[in-house]
This record gives structure tokens, sequence and C-alpha cells, in this order.
């Protein structure tokens, strides 16, 4: 065609518009020297359509009007890659599209750069021969033909990141089946760590997360949180501890405390009396080292967080936040006569189990009190196995932990 118009039939000129019909006349000069697939460009574009803001509505419109051009390549020495079909041509071939949304689609794909506009005179879209010369007025398709490159390097960009997507995904399940398998396999190995709750709950969140079409970014916080539980979870398992803030109870032997009574004394598990090896004592006089082995043994051996978490009732006999141990044992003073313990009783306790073990006790038989027929014969009782060395508080926690689980 002679001319080439700048305006489009019954639309406003923009400055876009201006810049297309400016590149249309220097892609004139490339199509003649490039050709390209339609289909094969076409499948480029379905996979780069992120990176064009293209819906799959909107290359389903592409894809009728390429259908409408003879011949499978775009450019070149074969037919004008420009195609004249009426609307209710391309909505016929969309399966029943209305005509308002196809039209709203065109104009998406008009604005992304991948359609121009040969309007004629009148608007219509025709094709007319004047001699050997054809004249079409219609949708151009050599965006397709020049930017064939953007095209395919934005396609290998979009399959990279999908493939990096998919392998990510892969590593984050895995590392999620292996820290719930260890959390299980811990749990059976070392019951007295309150570790393996929380990595199982860990592993649960993130198979939660997992049902959702998760982005890089998200994928890639589960895959570092689920690393640092993972290794927590060996350092646990190869080292045969944790650390203070996780352990709960440092005996090396435990057996649960069976009783013929009927009063429910089955949240305390009875140890045996028993030390763990290696605490220093070859550096020790002998008075020193049975002294350092008496306190050690009226230490709790369980943060005082993880009691608090299991026992809130006791929080309520307290006229501030728990936050030290001798918050919890002015608590348990509080509370002990209410629960019909004798002076003597808790006085005994305290000496025999040390004031905060005591407390501890206290704080979790009130979590069970409705069960416990006689809380001061209940606290005997316990207070005898502490003389004997068989007690610890460690175990009635973490019986009311996985009670409440």
């Amino acid at each position: 065609m002679a001319y080439s118009p700048v305006t489009a039939f019954l639309r406003p000129v923009d400055a876009a518009q201006i810049a297309a019909a400016s590149r249309a006349t220097t892609q004139a000069a490339e199509r003649s020297a490039r050709s390209v697939n339609k289909w094969e460009i076409l499948r480029e574009l379905i996979a780069a359509r992120l990176a064009f803001c293209l819906s799959d509505r909107d290359l389903s419109v592409l894809e009728a009007l390429i259908s409408f051009h003879p011949g499978n390549i775009l450019g070149g020495n074969e037919v004008e890659p420009v195609v004249h079909p009426s609307n209710a041509s391309i909505c016929e071939r969309l399966k029943g599209m209305a005509s308002s949304t196809m039209r709203r689609h065109l104009a998406r794909l008009v604005d992304a750069g991948l359609l121009a506009r040969r309007d004629s005179p009148n608007g219509k879209r025709y094709a007319r021969r004047y001699g050997d010369e054809k004249v079409v007025f219609g949708f151009d398709l050599t965006p397709l033909i020049t930017r064939q490159a953007e095209i395919c390097a934005s396609a290998e960009a979009a399959r990279a990141e999908a493939e990096r997507l998919a392998r990510l995904r892969e590593t984050v399940s895995l590392m999620r089946r292996d820290l719930s398998g260890l959390a299980t396999y811990g749990a059976s190995q070392r019951p007295d760590l309150g570790l393996w709750d929380q990595l199982a709950d860990l592993a649960a969140l993130s198979a939660r997360a997992l049902r959702r079409k998760l982005e890089i970014g998200e994928l890639e916080g589960l895959e570092s949180n689920l690393g640092s539980g993972l290794d927590l979870a060996r350092s646990a398992l190869d080292c045969g501890f944790a650390t203070d803030d996780l352990s709960t109870n440092a005996a090396s032997h435990e057996q649960h405390y069976q009783n013929s009574n009927t009063d429910r004394y089955d949240l305390e598990p009875c140890i045996e009396r028993a030390r763990a090896a290696g605490v220093g004592s070859e550096s020790l006089t002998e008075d020193a080292s049975g002294q350092a082995e008496e306190d050690d043994r009226n230490l709790p051996r369980i943060p005082l967080g993880l009691v608090l978490s299991v026992c809130t009732e006791i929080q309520s006999y307290s006229d501030d936040r728990v936050r030290h141990w001798h918050q919890l044992v002015r608590a348990a003073d509080v509370v002990r006569p209410m629960m019909g313990i004798s002076p003597s009783a808790w006085e005994e306790a305290k000496s025999a189990m040390g004031p905060e073990q005591a407390a501890v006790v206290l704080a979790a038989m009130l979590e069970r009190f409705t069960d416990i027929r006689s809380p001061g014969g209940y606290l005997r009782s316990l207070t005898a196995k502490a003389d004997a060395g068989a007690f610890s508080c460690g175990p009635m926690v973490m019986a009311l932990m996985r009670k409440a689980a």
C-alpha cells in the first residue's frame, strides 16, 4: 500500500499510537527479510504470556486471528501478514464468544504491541486488488515477526522459572516429609524433649501451605524454616540432648509409676534414681559433690516458659505475670490452701523437692484438680518419692502437654 495511516478509525490519537505507527515503517522492512512459523511463535507466546501481561483468552483470540492467515509462515516472500475477518467470523471461531468480549481482548493484544490495526477509510476490513497490487485492511501480524527474538527469550526465561519453581517445591516437599518422620522418631526416642511437638507442628503447617500455589519467595522461606528444623532434629538425635531451653529432664532412665489406688496419680510418671554421667564430679571434693548433687536434684529440669504454657491456671493466682521461678513459688503459696493442702504437707514437699519443683507440681495438680480425690495425700505420696530420689516434675508437665495435644 502506498500510504500507511497513523490514526485508527473512530479512535482518538495518543502517543502510543503514533509510536506504533512509526515502528510499523521499520517493521515493514524487517518483515521481508525475516519469517516465522505462526504456530511456533504462538506456542512461545503462550509460554511467555505473563511477561506480556496476557491472559489465556487474549491468546485464544490471537490464535483465531492467526488461523485466518493462509499458510504456516509469516513474513518473508509469503503472503502479506494482514488478516481481515469480520467480527462475526472471529466470534464463530472462538466458539460463540460475545463480540464485545472479543473486541476487548483484541484491544489488549494491540496495547501489548503484538497486533497492529490497519484500518480502512470507513473502518471496514477487506482486501482489494489494483492490478498486480493487493491492498489489505485489517489486523497486521507483523509484530509477531519483528518481536520473535524478544518473545522467544521471554519464553525461555518463563520455562526456566517454572522449572526452578517445580524443583524448589519438590525439595520443600521432601524436607517436610523428612522433618515429619524425624519428629515422630524423636518423640519415640526422646519423649522428654518438647522439641518434637514444635517440629511436628512446623511439618504440618508446611504441608498445609503446600496445598496452595506458592511463589518462589514463599517456597524459599519454607525451605529456610524446614532446614532449621531439620538441623535441630538431627542435632538432638545425634547428640542425645537438646538445648537448655528445650530440655525437660536430664534423667537417663524413666518408667511409668503404677499405683492401685483409685486416685488419679497417672499424671506423674515415676523415675528411677539415676544421675546423668559426666557432670564434673571429678573436680569436686566428696562433700562438695554430694551438695552439688542435692542442689541439682532440687532444681527444676524444665523451662519455666514450658511449664507456664501447659499449666495456665496458676497464672490466675499471681498479682503480676509470672516471669521468674520465685513468682511461681509465691503463686503456689497462694493457691495451696484453696486446694486443701495442709501447711505441713506443703513444707515437707518444698523441703524434699525444692520450692521450685514443688511449685511446678502444684501447678500441674491444679490443671487436673477435679481428677484428684485427695490433693494433700497425693502431694505427700510425691514427697515420699522425692525423698527416695525417684521423682521429677518434668514428666508431669509432659504428660499434661501430651493430653492437651
